[in-house]
């Protein structure tokens, strides 16, 4: 307990410190990929406490990776972090927090931790409000090298989520032949036809898939004027469950109805897959340790657990290696994050006690997982099983 006590004044006596650093990111937010001065401001100060930090990790410039080792041996936690933005409305989803409260966390944890062997590693990752950097931070090995990873967020509740929705992008073109509407429709095949009938299959499959499967779709090229029987059509397709297994199999049967909507037009159906973002297998052992952690701190507004969130590439993180977000209440119940009044929160007292909230508890966790490796011997026993049971379900 003395331990954590001196974490938790560590982070207190450098409270400022980390909410300029917040304000400073809030005050000049960047949108996914061009987050070079929050990744900066990130690096400079990892670099300044001893840590090992290569910026531009892979191939993505304001990605890094920042890793301190205590002896040899002993467990790799993983600390993950988000600073973009969202376009035009700024950091309204808290991501300006982030970065410094698992700064606050790590050098919490590498000043007082002790003689224990243990390993951190900071991973810095972009572009998560729509551009998935995390997808691309483990197609290039990132996240291999840590037995667990650890993530925090704003919110209107202190809990913790236990699923995340798949999902898959999808644009479909669809491409026919074009001719006069009036005076010789039968030379065309209409590529608007076979966009329209795949949007009604569609809506038949809605009929025959589980409740938790969640499709959408919208019209980007309609292909001209009413007078011409129209060449190509495009639409927009995301497809959602929160079972990544089941997602493929519904997958399969979208493109069918994609094939079918074709065959009956007389077209033809180009399909371009775009992001793939996974479910989250649940770490449950892992929520109650944070959620204990926030307990110990008097974490503001506790709830239990999210059972349902929605899509997140840091699901495609937790579809691999156990994790876990805590969420740290700043704003008031039922306030929906990329929202103006989100926005207007994020440099409020209420913020800057979120932040510090949130590296008390991430600190007082590593500390018992360092304290105890069985206990992620456990988790990761839990995740493995965890996953086989989804598999079983899909």
């Amino acid at each position: 307990m003395r331990i954590k006590e001196n974490l938790f004044q560590y982070i207190d006596s450098n409270r400022s410190v980390f909410v300029e650093m917040a304000n400073n990111i809030f005050d000049n937010p960047e949108t996914a990929f061009e987050e070079f001065r929050a990744s900066g401001l990130l690096t400079d100060r990892l670099r300044k406490k001893g840590f090992c930090v290569e910026s531009g990790t892979g191939t993505l410039p304001t990605a890094f990776r920042a890793v301190y080792e205590n002896g040899r041996g002993g467990p790799s936690i993983g600390l993950l972090c988000e600073y973009d933005a969202l376009p035009e409305i700024g950091h309204a989803c808290a991501h300006h927090m982030q970065g410094p409260a698992i700064l606050a966390a790590a050098e919490s944890i590498k000043e007082n931790a002790g003689n224990m062997p243990f390993r951190l590693v900071v991973y810095g990752t972009p572009g998560e409000e729509g551009g998935g950097g995390k997808i691309k931070m483990l197609e290039e090995g990132c996240f291999r090298d840590i037995d667990l990873a650890l993530m925090t967020h704003g919110g209107p509740a202190t809990q913790t989520d236990v699923k995340s929705m798949a999902l898959s992008d999808y644009i479909v073109t669809f491409r026919g032949k074009s001719a006069h509407a009036a005076l010789k429709p039968e030379a065309g095949r209409s590529a608007l036809d076979g966009l329209l009938l795949s949007f009604q299959g569609i809506e038949f499959l809605r009929e025959h898939v589980k409740e938790d499967t969640r499709m959408h779709y919208a019209v980007l090229n309609s292909g001209g004027p009413a007078n011409v029987v129209p060449a190509e059509a495009a639409g927009a397709f995301a497809l959602r469950s929160y079972n990544s297994l089941y997602l493929d199999e519904v997958a399969g049967r979208f493109e069918d109805v994609i094939k079918g909507a074709a065959m009956m037009s007389g077209t033809t159906a180009e399909v371009e897959k775009g992001r793939r973002l996974e479910g989250k297998v649940p770490a449950y052992r892992l929520n109650e340790l944070l959620m204990m952690n926030a307990e110990l701190i008097d974490a503001p507004n506790r709830r239990p657990a999210r059972e349902k969130t929605g899509s997140t590439d840091f699901g495609n993180v937790t579809f691999e290696i156990p994790g876990a977000v805590i969420r740290v209440a700043f704003v008031a119940d039922g306030t929906p994050s990329h929202s103006q009044e989100f926005l207007d929160a994020g440099k409020t007292d209420a913020a800057a006690g979120a932040l510090v909230s949130a590296a008390k508890i991430l600190a007082a966790t590593a500390h018992d997982l360092i304290q105890d490796p069985r206990l992620i011997e456990e988790i990761k026993e839990e995740f493995f099983e965890t996953k086989r049971r989804l598999r079983q379900a899909r």
